[in-house]
This record gives structure tokens, C-alpha cells and sequence, in this order.
């Protein structure tokens, strides 16, 4: 398991690798594309992605949002556009922090969106402050699923609501045997997998109602492919780059295996992934 401090050691050291396979200063995104009928392409996925949760999450030109775990930005970028939003982006990055203020700025938004140094499991916010908490595939960082599913308690307004994705282990006591679940999250920096029904416990102790969940793997499979294939495509060029460069970051030198691992472990229904909906009652 990874504190936040590691996490944020992840996403510092790695934004480099994103910027080339996520073709990141165009695609703002660091999460798995959806794909539904009539996407053609890898990037459109990805923007697909905060489409789906947008329209699941019933975002309205009224929210304020805060993308907890915003990473460069893109979805707060996309929600600002698509419904007028304001928007609170926070991340445990400083490069993310950076990158995600240049593009706000190169797309003249600065007035719609903001982003800032924060950790989503202890904010400085007031509570009642939000309409919206987003979290695309970031809460799997969490080193205590808990402790966010409180903030985003806290700080959300009485009618508010959490929209999120993210990966989920199958069941709580499956048996990995090649370890690829633990492979996958000590390459990819994330702290660990909880299953759906643990989260949903979670969420239903805290206070939340009007739970929902829609089983999306189906429509990731094909990015799991292509990270999977870019893993090995990258094999050979990671392992001379490593081999020639002694002192590449620790997450650096074993990122590329991370596409390795996740397929891996897809392929044996060792995780899925769902989009959750949850209210907190007014």
C-alpha cells in the first residue's frame, strides 16, 4: 500500500510516460476510455469517459464541482465546456497542479476552473460546499477507501452527489494466483483494490442513499487491450532505457508492466470496472 506522499512520487515521476502513450497535451486524460457504440479512435474514448459520467452524474450548469483526484485537469476542462460549471480540480501532484493551470489557461477557462495541492481525503474546504464530488479512477489511490467516502460526505451539500469510476476487485476473498492485482497496483502506484460491495457498505455507513452501479468492463476491455499490447511494445526500449539510465525513478523503471498486469488480471475476472452514483440526503 502507498501513502499519498508515494502517490503523489508516482504521478510526478511518470507524467512523462503519459505525455507520450496518452498523448496527455491533447487528451488531458490518464484513465481507461470507454467505448461505446460509434468511437473510433483512443483519444475519443478517453473523452468518452467524462461524457458517460457526466450524463450518469446529471451534471447541470447549476454544480459546482470538485474532481477529487483531478489529475492534469481534463475532466474538469471537459465539464467546464460541455456545461458551464465551476470546477475545483485537486491532486496530490505538483507536476498535474502545473500542467492542468497551463491548459486551463490555453483554453482561456481560468475564470471556469481551478486547481490546487490538496488531498482529497482531508480537504480544507467548508463543509457543504460542493454539489458534485467527481472521481474518476482516482479513489483506488486511497490508502483508506473510508476516509474519502467521509470528506466527500462532508463537503458536499444536502442533495449533493458522488460520481465516480474506477476499478474494483471481483470479490473480496479471490484467490490471484500469480499475484497480478498486487503486480499491477506496486507498477501503476495505486494503493489498493476494494470490491464493489465493501465500497458500496462504505458508503451506505456514512450516509449516502440512492446507491447506484453500472458494470462498464465490458466497454474498457478494448483499452486494457491496448495497454497491454503498449506494454510489451515497450518492453524492449523500457528495459535499455533502465539499463543505460540506473538512477530512472523506481516507478519509472517498472511502469510499463503495468499494461502487462492489469490485462492479465482482467482476463482471469480478477477486477472490473463500475461507475457509482451516490446521494447524500437533504
Amino acid at each position: 500500500m502507498f501513502s499519498k506522499e508515494e502517490v503523489a512520487e508516482y504521478y510526478n515521476t511518470t507524467q512523462s510516460h503519459y505525455e507520450k502513450w496518452w498523448d496527455l497535451g491533447k487528451s488531458l486524460s490518464l484513465h481507461y476510455g470507454i467505448w461505446d457504440k460509434g468511437i473510433s479512435s483512443f483519444r475519443e474514448s478517453l473523452a468518452n469517459t467524462n461524457r458517460v459520467l457526466m450524463e450518469f452524474g446529471k451534471i447541470s450548469s447549476s454544480d459546482r464541482v470538485l474532481d477529487a483526484g483531478c489529475g492534469v485537469g481534463g475532466a474538469a476542462l471537459f465539464l467546464s465546456k460541455e456545461k458551464d460549471v465551476q470546477v475545483i480540480g485537486i491532486t496530490l501532484s505538483h507536476k498535474q497542479v502545473t500542467f492542468a493551470q497551463h491548459m486551463a489557461k490555453n483554453r482561456n477557462l481560468e475564470h471556469k476552473v481551478d486547481f490546487l495541492l490538496m488531498d482529497y481525503c482531508q480537504t480544507t474546504f467548508e463543509p457543504e460546499t460542493f454539489d458534485v464530488v467527481w472521481a474518476c479512477e482516482s479513489v483506488s489511490s486511497a490508502l483508506d477507501k473510508n476516509l474519502f467516502i467521509q470528506e466527500a460526505f462532508r463537503v458536499l451539500k444536502k442533495g449533493g452527489r458522488l460520481v465516480m469510476s474506477d476499478c474494483f476487485l471481483t470479490h473480496s476473498d479471490q484467490t490471484d494466483k500469480h499475484s497480478w492485482i498486487k503486480k499491477w497496483n506496486l507498477t501503476w502506484g495505486v494503493s489498493h483494490l476494494v470490491s464493489l460491495g465493501s465500497f458500496v457498505e462504505g458508503l451506505t455507513k456514512q450516509g449516502f442513499t440512492s446507491i447506484q452501479t453500472l458494470d462498464y468492463t465490458h466497454k474498457v476491455v478494448k483499452t486494457a487491450r491496448w495497454m497491454y499490447y503498449a506494454a510489451l511494445l515497450g518492453a524492449l526500449p523500457s528495459e535499455i532505457y533502465n539499463l543505460f539510465h540506473p538512477k530512472v525513478s523506481r516507478f519509472g523503471r517498472n511502469h510499463y508492466k503495468s499494461g502487462y498486469y492489469q490485462y492479465k488480471a482482467l482476463k482471469e475476472n480478477l477486477w472490473k470496472y463500475h461507475l457509482v452514483l451516490a446521494k447524500k440526503e437533504g
